[in-house]
């Protein structure tokens, strides 16, 4: 059966997952992780997408992000992913794939899971038992969010905004959120719709996305949960 190709739309949110072949390790030393974000700024510039969250683990990362063009996020992914793979084999001293695959993607509704996909990425550190807060992390977007650190690789999301009518008030809000943390439920649904693919959202947002592109957006007919889909 061939596979579908990836749901990619302009103006809106997509959580992306990247993972190294076999699980393993990514990066090696602190100068390839801020190499791949600095690959990272330089592509999403060129590209025109929108970093609004991410993290860099050990094997994997996700990111947060929003294209301005319906080929902006394949053609940055492409890139960062080619010139990561020539920068880490060249240091390495290695030959051959890194990555498992291609990217993992999938559209989300902003208004309904952008801020839990946030905390839920910026979480990840916390998840794994590397760290005992995300303010601990320096790999991820929870600094420039918590008001740590300036990131200029972020471009926050027109609902940070929401947060509060000050920085500090936005900051302290966005701390709370994360330290809430994320419902197992949600978890699960942000983790199983990026590895299959299909949109993440309410039925008439599912419904209405249907209409903007041929390209199937859910497994079930829209309006059945996305929560009850199994991954492939």
């Amino acid at each position: 059966m061939a596979r579908l190709p990836r749901l990619t739309l302009p103006g809106f949110a997509h959580h992306v997952i990247q993972r190294g072949n076999n699980r393993q390790a990514i990066f090696a030393s602190p100068a390839d992780y801020q190499t791949l974000l600095d690959l990272l700024a330089e592509n999403a510039r060129k590209f025109g997408v929108s970093i609004h969250a991410y993290v860099l683990m050990s094997n994997h990362f996700h990111l947060l992000a929003t294209p301005q063009t319906p080929d902006g996020l394949p053609q940055m992914m492409q890139a960062l992913g080619r010139r990561y793979v020539r920068y880490f084999n060249d240091s390495q001293q290695r030959s051959g794939t890194l990555w498992e695959g291609r990217y993992k993607s999938a559209l989300i509704q902003s208004e309904r899971y952008l801020l839990a996909c946030m905390a839920y990425i910026d979480l990840n550190p916390v998840r794994a038992g590397l760290v005992a807060t995300p303010g601990d992390y320096p790999w991820s977007s929870y600094g420039h969010y918590a008001g740590l650190r300036t990131d200029k690789l972020i471009t926050p999301h027109a609902l940070m905004w929401e947060l509060g009518n000050t920085p500090f008030a936005r900051e302290a809000a966005y701390a709370d959120l994360v330290q809430s943390g994320v419902s197992p439920a949600q978890g699960d649904a942000l983790t199983r719709s990026a590895l299959s693919g299909w949109a993440l959202g309410e039925p008439d947002f599912v419904a209405e996305l249907q209409k903007r592109t041929e390209r199937r957006v859910s497994k079930l007919r829209a309006g059945r949960p996305l929560a009850s889909l199994k991954v492939d």
